[in-house]
């Protein structure tokens, strides 16, 4: 835990008691705060409470009194409206922030020198985010991970002179840190996204550039005009700027000329990695988040050798594009985590001959947004909800069958791509569908695919069961 003695001895309110809110209370009271903690749900005040949290409805507080409002990134700040939490503490004048904030407030006072890597984007920042810790870590240093990827900041270890952090930041809670402020900061692309919360794709984009305004080094992904422009714009106010692409040639900064990463500088260029052999780092995606990656740890002092080492040992981020297992020509590949048609593309644009089990709870859209990858798939097998719209889609296009259940979608795929013959082939799971119909969430679903996998005889399986 990281207690957060910047509020010593002031009264602080705080609303929002899921995972983060509640690790965020105890870090508050660690650091000798007097926190009051809130939420909507009873049963989240309750779970609180009895994790020794001082719990009270902060409507009946003095607001005179308070030094913040702590709010949980999950708690609308500004759109559709603000929660009532922060309309209080707006109206008595008490700044709104969120455990990020609190984490950089921690970092500025005990170890502003600590290497900090912040990345953010809509997609890709969570393989980055682990990419970056991996490579850290496998080069002996000090590491810790943490923020949206699922372990909330101030879980983590203290800040200290030669620890290194990752911290992967949503929007949400951007908008929530003021003065966010690593050594290095990662935007790696700016598409709609959570229009529900920022009101604009243009605000949100200005949320998102605030990670990368307030850093030593900003590394930016320049493949769209949002993130073009704030490359330009935060360069001209004197940011030092790396700029990477995964699809054009850059006089400087990092590119992806196919598989090859190329660090273009001063003139020069050099091969700083190829991805060709590396399965966890397949596709054009991954060529930009690894990019980002190379440029972040160049930053905060890793060597190219080390950064090499830590590429080629990545074994990829759970339920994203993540091989499992391996029989003959065929590999199975779990990327349960693409919940919708645009989560869905980077894996379907990686395989040359596809074994596709899909469906679940459908989004908005259903997969005709994917029709360009259809000649890559061999054959589909849909799966919940979502199957008879599914197979309405692909139509006479790709064969397709009605597994129904994951298990069975599993099996009859395996058969089918052992008796392909014409080479390589991949078993994908990737949904383009939320799992609520069947499973708990992604990562159970993500799951039962690899038991499936495991289960089926001949397979080799490529990571832990």
């Amino acid at each position: 835990m990281i207690p957060v003695t910047t509020f010593k001895g002031k009264a602080v309110a705080l609303f929002g008691l899921g995972g983060s809110g509640l690790a965020t209370a105890l870090a508050l009271a660690a650091g000798g705060a007097d926190v009051t903690a809130w939420d909507d749900s009873a049963a989240s005040v309750e779970n609180a409470a009895t994790a020794g949290v001082k719990t009270g409805d902060l409507r009946n507080l003095d607001w005179t009194t308070i030094a913040a409002l702590v709010l949980s990134p999950g708690v609308p700040l500004t759109h559709p409206k603000p929660h009532w939490s922060a309309d209080l503490a707006r109206a008595a004048g008490v700044e709104v922030i969120g455990d990020i904030e609190l984490f950089v407030r921690e970092r500025r006072v005990h170890a502003p020198d600590c290497p900090f890597i912040a990345i953010t984007g809509t997609n890709g920042k969570s393989t980055t985010t682990a990419l970056i810790a991996h490579i850290l870590k496998s080069s002996g240093r000090d590491t810790q991970l943490g923020g949206n990827i699922g372990t909330a900041v101030l879980t983590l270890d203290p800040p200290k002179a030669g620890r290194f952090y990752v911290v992967e930041c949503s929007s949400y809670q951007i908008d929530l840190a003021p003065t966010l402020n690593p050594s290095a900061g990662i935007l790696l692309n700016v598409t709609p996204d959570h229009l529900d919360r920022h009101g604009s794709i243009e605000h949100y984009a200005d949320i998102k550039e605030r990670l990368v305004a307030g850093s030593r080094t900003a590394i930016v992904g320049v493949d769209d005009s949002y993130c073009e422009r704030i490359a330009d714009r935060i360069e001209r106010a004197g940011t030092n700027v790396v700029r990477v692409s995964k699809r054009n040639v850059l006089a400087d900064g990092i590119y992806a000329d196919g598989a090859r990463l190329v660090l273009a500088r001063n003139g020069a260029t050099h091969e700083v990695a190829d991805l060709s052999l590396i399965q966890t780092l397949r596709g054009a995606h991954n060529a930009q988040n690894a990019a980002a990656a190379v440029g972040a740890c160049l930053a905060v002092g890793v060597s190219e050798d080390e950064i090499r080492a830590g590429l080629a040992s990545f074994p990829g981020l759970k339920h994203r594009m993540q091989p499992v297992g391996r029989k003959g020509d065929t590999l199975f590949v779990n990327d349960s985590k693409a919940t919708n048609a645009d989560a869905a593309a980077p894996a379907l644009s990686s395989f040359e001959r596809i074994y596709w089990i899909a469906g679940g709870v459908p989004k908005e859209g259903g997969i005709s947004a994917l029709g360009e990858f259809f000649p890559k798939i061999a054959k589909a097998y849909l799966i919940g909800e979502a199957a008879p719209a599914f197979a309405a889609t692909l139509g006479e296009a790709v064969p397709f069958e009605m597994s129904g259940t994951l298990e069975r979608a599993v099996e009859d795929a395996a058969a089918d791509a052992g008796r392909d013959g014409s080479g390589p082939v991949a078993v994908l799971l990737s949904p383009a569908c939320a799992s609520f119909d069947q499973y708990k969430n992604f990562e159970v679903r993500g799951d039962a695919f690899v038991k499936h996998v495991a289960a089926l005889p001949g397979v080799s399986m490529l990571i832990e069961v």
